[in-house]
């Protein structure tokens, strides 16, 4: 039977032991443990010895875990900030542990919520999840429900420790006892050895073509990234510049530049996150207000009102990255300009499936002398052809700061025709008051949409975790032609 030195050494080492932890060997050999273990699994596949796996599972508190272990679960401690059986949700939501804690004491069933009032049910007893919370970590029992839920909510921490042993088998010491040849094994030949003919006498390693070796991770940038990097290429493969910016926008260049009125919808609390923080106006603000309450010199009415300089100068996190290309445009109002920008966007959304409070947005703009509409669509279908996506087509949109507007389409394999961003001519009550006298063709996208498509993933969350398998298992050449 063929075997390398090393898995005689190892048989040899079992004779004597019979079984035997992997430390032990691995101490005893002078080998690494994960070393010792591959040589068990070549002898178990001879039949020669056995690799036993024990698995055991540990439990230890997150620093939040240790935090709600002390003061209670949230939804106990806001359970008990309830005075009374009743109370308004309005005014219960006001509480900090409000967002977490109301969902969980509805699921544990000790509150009824209807018309608006948050009842107390009468019944509140202390769960298996507090009483794990609470208790010394080494007593928290693997296969509990709750265990789950408490990993679920990175309040506890599961671990792993696996111990491995080797035991011989009969055949194995029939195999030792019979004697083994330890001779050592030549694996590389050199040039002398080959020319003075000691190959002949030397004892050479054995290899096996049907054996899998073990798997090497190779460093490789986030999926996610790559995809990033590569429409950043692209985009300035096409002639683009690209342009940055701050995160922190006063509602003046994030809204209020854009011709957005000041009582739109977007620029409400349920879809911005709105800072304690003001930003004075620049000296030239008069003619945003201007735009806004009579359109100026453009022909337009405007938005009629009184456009309120206190609104304007409130700080937001930026709910797109299409103010950083209007401030641009103002400093630079000569053509040509043909710029992008790929940041990171925020807005007040529901985290689900589809949807998280951050993202990445890529817009870019052309301002040129004679650029039309068409040009727009040229550009729009070039880049997403180049994007991998053969069929586009584009429809009629509305957005307050172009007219025209479209939604362009990319038609993906299983899910048909798939809306993938914005563009338009930005409208001369954008443009004029930095002194433009040229079409400016503006449009954006949302690039984890895009990923998605490109990854065939059903959930946006998985760009943003932590999971390594994954990010293993990703192609570094996801490929292109995912359209029909």
């Amino acid at each position: 039977m063929d075997l390398t030195l090393n898995e005689k050494r190892l048989l040899q080492a079992l004779e004597r032991h019979g079984e035997s932890t992997v430390e032990q060997l691995s101490e005893e050999l002078g080998a690494t443990p994960d070393a010792v273990v591959q040589w068990g699994y070549l002898c178990m596949d001879r039949g020669l010895a056995e690799v036993r796996k024990d698995v055991k599972k540990s439990y230890e508190l997150t620093e939040e875990g240790r935090e709600y272990a002390d003061k209670g679960l949230p939804e106990r401690q806001l359970l008990d900030s309830i005075d009374m059986s009743k109370v308004l949700m309005k005014e219960l939501q006001k509480q900090p542990l409000a967002k977490i804690g109301i969902g969980w004491m509805r699921k544990k069933g000790w509150i009824t919520i209807k018309d608006g009032y948050v009842e107390k049910t009468g019944e509140a007893p202390v769960g298996k999840d507090e009483i794990l919370l609470n208790n010394p970590v080494d007593s928290l029992t693997q296969g509990i429900k709750e265990i789950g839920d408490l990993i679920r909510r990175e309040l506890v921490l599961e671990k792993e420790d696996v111990d491995y042993s080797i035991a011989i088998t009969g055949k194995g010491l029939e195999l030792v006892r019979a004697g083994l040849d330890f001779r050592d094994e030549v694996g590389t030949l050199l040039r002398d050895q080959i020319i003075s003919g000691k190959w002949k006498d030397l004892s050479f390693r054995k290899y096996s073509t049907d054996k899998i070796p073990k798997r090497i991770h190779i460093g490789k940038i986030h999926p996610y990234q790559r995809l990033i990097n590569e429409m950043r290429q692209l985009l300035m493969e096409m002639g683009f510049t690209e342009i940055y910016g701050e995160i922190v926008q006063s509602s003046y260049w994030n809204f209020d530049t854009l011709f957005q009125p000041q009582d739109h919808p977007a620029r409400e609390m349920q879809d911005t996150f709105f800072l304690d923080k003001k930003i004075p106006l620049p000296p030239d603000y008069r003619k945003i207000k201007e735009m806004h309450e009579n359109g100026g010199d453009t022909g337009s009415t405007g938005w009629g009102g009184n456009w309120r300089e206190e609104k304007a100068e409130e700080c937001v996190l930026r709910t797109h990255t299409t103010g950083l290309t209007i401030k641009y445009l103002s400093e630079h109002a000569d053509p040509p300009v043909k710029v992008f920008c790929i940041g990171r966007s925020y807005r007040r959304e529901a985290i689900d499936p589809t949807h998280t409070p951050e993202f990445e947005q890529l817009e870019g703009i052309v301002m040129d002398r004679n650029v039309t509409f068409s040009n727009l669509l040229g550009i729009l279908k070039e880049f997403y052809n180049r994007m991998g996506f053969e069929e586009v087509r584009f429809r009629p949109g509305y957005f307050p700061y172009t007219e025209p507007s479209v939604e362009p389409e990319v038609y993906v394999d299983g899910l048909g025709w798939v809306e993938l961003g914005g563009a338009g001519v930005f409208r001369k009550e954008v443009t004029c008051p930095w002194g433009i006298d040229h079409p400016v063709l503006a449009w954006g996208l949302g690039a984890s949409r895009v990923a998605m498509l490109r990854m065939g993933l059903k959930d946006l969350r998985q760009l943003y975790r932590s999971d390594v398998d994954w990010i293993r298992e990703m192609p570094v050449f996801m490929g292109k032609n995912r359209g029909r």
